[in-house]
């Protein structure tokens, strides 16, 4: 039965991991290195009295220096704006426009609850086809092969975590990858995000500009 189990649980975490592996493989990439897109999209994180903590201020800097050298036109903001710590898309929003991102070329997601509702909005409800995913490189491969698999053709750039924990790094990491199978789950079900609402134009309104 040991035995029985522990094989159950290795297809369970192997296979959802060999499908990020493969989808993922190939597109990551540092910040020199990132290749061109119009939109770059940041996932949110958490916010300590309505500034980014340190793991999004990675995510943040990483994204306006895709945008101040020309590599990304757009930038999509997606978190929560009722995060358990607070406003992420308002803490995200301004500290772009600080660090010098016009903010006519920053689209707000508020329904970016997770990291599959983060990807699937950006293509049904902004309509994004090309785009650069920002963030940490633990969690990177997951984020590119979800955003792939909503039909965007999406390239994983590294973000650093402007100084953060090196514990948290580790607990971060380990979560990810028990978060393998629920995204492989949420693929095969095709769930849709918790929060639907109609396909907007902001972002290619922004992209006009």
């Amino acid at each position: 039965m040991v035995l029985l189990a522990a094989s159950g649980a290795a297809v369970i975490v192997g296979a959802p991991t060999v499908w990020i592996r493969i989808a993922a493989a190939g597109r990551l990439h540092d910040v020199d290195a990132a290749p061109d897109a119009p939109v770059a999209i940041v996932l949110g994180a958490r916010v300590r009295g309505g500034r980014p903590m340190k793991f999004l201020r990675g995510r943040l800097d990483a994204t306006a220096r895709l945008v101040l050298d020309g590599r990304a036109s757009v930038v999509l903001v997606s978190g929560d704006a009722r995060g358990r710590s607070g406003d992420e898309i308002a803490a995200m929003t301004e500290y772009l426009v600080e660090v010098g991102v016009d903010p006519r070329r920053i689209v707000a997601d508020p329904y970016g609850l997770d990291t599959y509702d983060t990807c699937v909005r950006a293509a049904r409800t902004f309509g994004i086809r090309r785009a650069l995913v920002v963030t940490q490189p633990f969690h990177l491969p997951r984020t590119v092969a979800l955003a792939r698999r909503a039909g965007i053709d999406a390239d994983g750039v590294r973000a650093g975590r402007a100084g953060g924990r090196t514990s948290t790094l580790v607990k971060n990491s380990i979560r990810e990858l028990l978060s393998y199978p629920k995204a492989a789950r949420d693929v095969l079900r095709d769930r849709d995000p918790k929060v639907v609402t109609a396909p907007v134009d902001s972002v290619d309104d922004a992209l006009a500009r």
